[in-house]
């Protein structure tokens, strides 16, 4: 039966999407879990932006999380004749941007959500405007919150369906199910047109995949931490076949029998301590990489006639050198053969430029100790780092025929209030050589090395990813209908205030459900990117789907920045499986997340003489470093207004580059510096003309230097 479900979802999605045709560097994101990430077009991901590595952003709510380097993906077969008669021993695709027109033909991609997303207002502006595209379709009788749909043909003839479902569960939004479908279309092009009716023989496919560990984490190691030279690679799932048959509980989640291979960050030989974690040795010790990122495998079909699990399957899982890797040429031409004949050799299992090259072991069993100073890219000497490397078959593919891959990927580690703890410990240890503890280990026990200590946490991340693929697989095994979180809120609202910030929500469509419990509010100081704390619950208040909810902040402080989400959440008696654990679900944070500050502003002036701009002058160069919004830099402030006036800005020879409407009887009016026609204000002496309802007026000169 799940054969059946997969087959019949996949091959729609790919029929529907069969006669369109889109950019190769076109993307949709993924936005609604712990793991937040994009897919390209052309059917594989490199994430250089031009300036950093972009994706797999874990934990999403802080910044510099990015993990994703890149994947090098290829799909190669046997005794291949193209359109036009030529015949290679091997024909090879490899999945790159830059073959886009050659041997990758994108025809589709796209994103469908399971219901609107909500829309998240504060103080007028919508937060969630610029999201409005992202979204192709709306489906409410899907499982998963978001589904991407990516179709790729090839010149091999050979078209990739790629099917990505996200969920929001918080028990399952720190990974990404993939679904690969490989047809034997004989579509070589972008046209409707079939090039090709032949069977393909010997089809293999297969990626290696690099992840940065962090995006911030090169700021602490040394730059080329950036594209993952200094990661291990390890690998579980040798006793597979043994246990394939075997149910994962809730009560015994942690198998290392699950397929996968994943990464961490291992030591640098360029710095002078222990680098496991990234401690942030000049600040305050914060582990700055506690990621272990990579994917688990959680079907593949024996053959396109067979789709029951094939428990020696992949043909390899292991490591191989990062960027070491043959080249497929213009795949038109003979000469190109023995590059496309590596491919196929590198798929097949035999690591490119040797066995030093790559390898199926676990490479981080070079450790001798929690505290071996082995770098790993000294295994190999490639500087570009380690592959987690995955690959499949051969398969015997007749014209229309197809066979299936599901793999998921995912991130987890030590949470960040975990890892300010443990390293602010190392860190006093690091910088007093007198301190030798005890350091209590995760197992309860101690010891008098503060390396050890750190090391020994950081490593727990090796459960926690296996803990994530268990749920993955769980999840699978239940046909991905694992259990739902009632749906967010429909609307978000904050509004400063002056003596409060005022908060409204529309009612969740999920209230009609006879689970719904309430909603919980969680609010964060200074910045968005820290911990939350919840600072209110209620239960259903209304009847009536047209009624709002209000919740009134009265504890803020003028001078703080505030950011809040909300989460409806129930009563967790559709969460009794083994999926997952029991109890109440919530809807994800992402979907309120706020990430514009909400502040208490002053009551408002009383005469006009108390006006004030502030900071006067404005210096870019030290905007933020003494004003009462400390960490939020480049905005003027308008203070002890009246509560009702118009405010007009003027350059010094008197032409007017911005109107601000004040209207919310408040004190404060905020200006970010940009003029009316969207530009941003230039150095010079301005005034402001304030302008009330009675007629009365003020002016104010300010000074911008940038």
């Amino acid at each position: 039966m799940k054969k059946i479900i997969i087959t019949t979802f996949c091959l729609l999605l790919f029929t529907a999407n069969l006669m369109a045709q889109v950019a190769a560097s076109e993307k949709r994101y993924l936005r609604i879990g712990s793991l937040q990430s994009h897919f390209s077009a052309y059917g594989s991901e490199r994430a250089w932006t031009g300036s950093y590595y972009e994706g797999l952003k874990w934990p999403a709510q802080y910044p510099y999380q990015d993990n994703s380097v890149i994947k090098r993906a290829w799909v190669a077969s046997e005794n291949f004749t193209n359109e036009v008669g030529v015949n290679f021993p091997h024909f090879a695709v490899y999945f790159y941007l830059g073959d886009e027109g050659i041997s990758l033909f994108p025809m589709s991609i796209q994103e469908s959500a399971k219901f609107t997303p909500p829309t998240i207002y504060v103080d007028g502006e919508d937060l969630t405007a610029i999201f409005s595209s992202e979204i192709d379709t709306l489906d409410e009788n899907q499982i998963p919150d978001r589904i991407i749909t990516n179709v790729v043909n090839t010149s091999m003839g050979l078209t990739q369906t790629r099917t990505v479902l996200a969920y929001s569960q918080q028990y399952h939004d720190n990974y990404f199910i993939k679904i690969y479908t490989f047809t034997n279309t004989g579509n070589t092009d972008w046209d409707p047109e079939i090039e090709l009716t032949d069977s393909l023989h010997g089809v293999r496919m297969g990626w290696g995949t690099r992840y940065s560990m962090g995006r911030e984490t090169a700021s602490y190691v040394e730059g080329s931490q950036s594209y993952g030279k200094h990661n291990w690679v390890t690998k579980r799932g040798e006793t597979y076949a043994d246990h394939a048959t075997e149910v994962i509980t809730r009560a015994d989640p942690i198998k290392d029998w699950i397929r996968s291979g994943f990464s961490y960050l291992g030591q640098s030989e360029l710095v002078t301590w222990d680098n496991i974690g990234a401690p942030d040795v000049n600040g305050r010790g914060r582990l700055v990489s506690p990621h272990h990122t990579g994917s688990a495998i959680l079907h593949v079909d024996v053959s396109a006639n067979d789709p029951s699990d094939n428990v020696n399957q992949p043909t390899f899982l292991g490591w191989h050198a990062g960027d070491t890797y043959p080249s497929v040429g213009f795949q038109r031409l003979l000469e190109d053969g023995p590059g496309m004949s590596a491919v196929y050799s590198m798929l097949s299992g035999n690591p490119h430029g040797g066995a030093g090259n790559g390898g199926t072991d676990r490479m981080d069993d070079r450790l001798t100790s929690l505290t071996h100073r082995l770098d790993p890219y000294t295994v190999h000497g490639d500087g570009g780092g380690t592959n987690v490397m995955m690959t499949y078959g051969p398969y015997d593919l007749a014209h229309g025929e197809s066979v299936i891959i599901i793999e998921a990927e995912g991130v987890n580690g030590l949470d960040r209030e975990t890892c300010e703890e443990i390293g602010a410990r190392w860190h006093k240890a690091y910088h007093d050589p007198s301190d030798t503890g005890p350091f209590t280990l995760p197992d309860g026990s101690q010891t008098n090395n503060k390396d050890e200590f750190k090391n020994a946490w950081v490593y727990t991340g090796k459960d926690s990813i296996m803990l994530t693929f268990s749920r993955a697989l769980r999840n699978f095994d239940a046909d991905f209908d694992i259990p739902q979180p009632p749906e967010p809120p429909a609307n978000f609202t904050v509004e400063s205030g002056g003596d409060r910030i005022s908060l409204s929500w529309l009612p969740s469509p999920s209230e009609s459900e006879p689970d719904f419990a309430g909603y919980r509010v969680f609010r964060a100081i200074g910045k968005p990117d820290t911990i939350h704390q919840e600072i209110y619950a209620c239960g259903l208040g209304t009847d009536n789907p047209a009624l709002e909810y209000y919740f009134d902040d009265t504890t803020p402080v003028r001078g703080q920045l505030y950011f809040y989400y909300i989460v409806a959440f129930n009563d967790g008696t559709n969460n009794q499986t083994e999926i997952n654990p029991q109890g109440p679900l919530h809807s994800g944070r992402f979907y309120t997340q706020t990430t514009k500050s909400a502040v208490l502003k002053r009551q408002p002036g009383k005469d006009l003489e108390s006006i004030r701009i502030v900071p006067n002058p404005f210096n870019i160069r030290r905007s933020g470093t003494k004003l009462d919004y400390v960490q939020d830099h480049n905005r003027l402030m308008f203070l002890d207004i009246p509560g009702q006036c118009t405010i007009r800005i003027y350059t010094e020879r008197g032409d007017l580059v911005k109107t601000i409407e004040h209207n919310d009887g408040t004190g404060d009016e905020i200006w970010r510096l940009l003029t009316d026609s969207r530009q941003t204000l230039v150095s010079g002496i301005y005034l402001a003309h304030f302008d009330l309802p009675d007629g009365r007026s003020a002016f104010r000169k300010f000074v911008v230097i940038r």
